[in-house]
């Protein structure tokens, strides 16, 4: 497995021969340089091969990069047709059929209407309503990612500035499933929405939150945008409804271990005596090596499930028993 420090190294290291992204080459038809996919670049022509190509896919998806404005809230998102589909989060898109502004990175400021959203994958959709053939960027296969791909995160950390272009982020994919990406590009509050690509210039996710950590942040992947497509168009709302089983912790995001940072007040896990920096290994018969373990067991159970939990604790380990609550409304 990859290490995080080796991968963290390697992209700031990189960042350094990235101070200048203003210049508009094309992306072409080019052979994709074998430097892309080393686990850590091996040499200065390695590093300026990243650079010429960071430089390239970025001039090519600027243009589609935007800020979104519904009401008083603010956030990212990307145009990815002609005819001026947004995507973005679906916690920025919110409820449909209300007014957007989109504001593209030449200043412009375009009305739209959102759409519909996936309340469990924070997936939304917003439409331009004005007329016009808009800049846009391809869909990628998020499907193909593998854990150390390069990624660039684009987006309007604080909020859209006018006169300032969407501010680039370079990082790594840390882990990928069907309904979540990891990366360790760092995303501040605004960026939420904005658009992930991998070094060919298409987009492979949408930055979704920030995790407990600066550079573990989470992002939607790109195929269920494409697998929910007819339904975000209608304006369907789904999900985020059932109130689901609940332990009442808060995880650490990085890959390894699952570290409980926070408990809940009066929470499951508070009453089974479950402590921050405890490490869970075991849920019921099942090993715990990550984060998503536990959620994907915690989905099996329902609320009044007792159920025996291991943690690492300092030098001990305990078992512990904790009863299944349901999730808060």
């Amino acid at each position: 497995m990859i290490s995080r420090t080796t991968m963290r190294n390697s992209w700031r290291f990189i960042l350094v021969l990235l101070v200048s992204l203003a210049v508009r080459t094309p992306l072409g038809a080019e052979s994709r340089p074998p430097a892309l996919d080393k686990l850590v670049p091996e040499s200065i022509h390695d590093l300026r091969a990243i650079q010429e190509r960071v430089k390239k896919v970025t001039a090519k998806v600027l243009p589609a990069v935007v800020g979104i404005r519904i009401g008083h809230a603010a956030g990212s998102g990307v145009i990815v047709s002609k005819d001026g589909y947004v995507l973005t989060a679906g916690h920025i898109s919110g409820q449909p059929n209300r007014d957007a502004d989109v504001l593209l990175p030449d200043g412009r400021r375009l009305h739209g209407v959102t759409l519909g959203s996936n309340k469990d994958l924070d997936s939304g959709m917003i439409r331009i309503t004005d007329k016009g053939d808009w800049p846009f960027v391809e869909m990628g296969d998020a499907a193909r990612l593998h854990e150390g791909a390069w990624c660039l995160a684009l987006g309007h950390p604080e909020g859209f500035r006018p006169g300032r272009t969407p501010v680039l982020r370079l990082g790594r994919v840390l882990t990928y499933t069907d309904k979540i990406l990891r990366t360790d590009c760092a995303l501040v509050g605004g960026d939420s929405g904005g658009p992930l690509f991998d070094l060919d210039g298409k987009v492979i996710g949408i930055h979704s939150r920030i995790g407990e950590q600066l550079t573990v942040n989470i992002h939607v992947p790109i195929d269920t945008y494409r697998t929910t497509w007819e339904r975000l168009v209608k304006g369907e709302v789904w999900g985020g409804r059932k109130r689901g089983p609940y332990i009442g912790v808060h995880l650490n995001e990085d890959e390894g271990e699952c570290r409980i940072v926070k408990v809940d007040k009066d929470s499951p896990a508070e009453k089974a005596g479950l402590k921050p920096d405890d490490v869970v290994i075991r849920f019921g018969k099942d090993r715990v090596e990550d984060l998503e373990d536990l959620l994907m067991l915690l989905k099996e159970h329902k609320p009044g499930d007792e159920v025996p939990i291991h943690v690492r604790r300092g030098k001990k380990i305990l078992e512990l028993k904790i009863v299944i609550g349901r999730h808060p409304a």
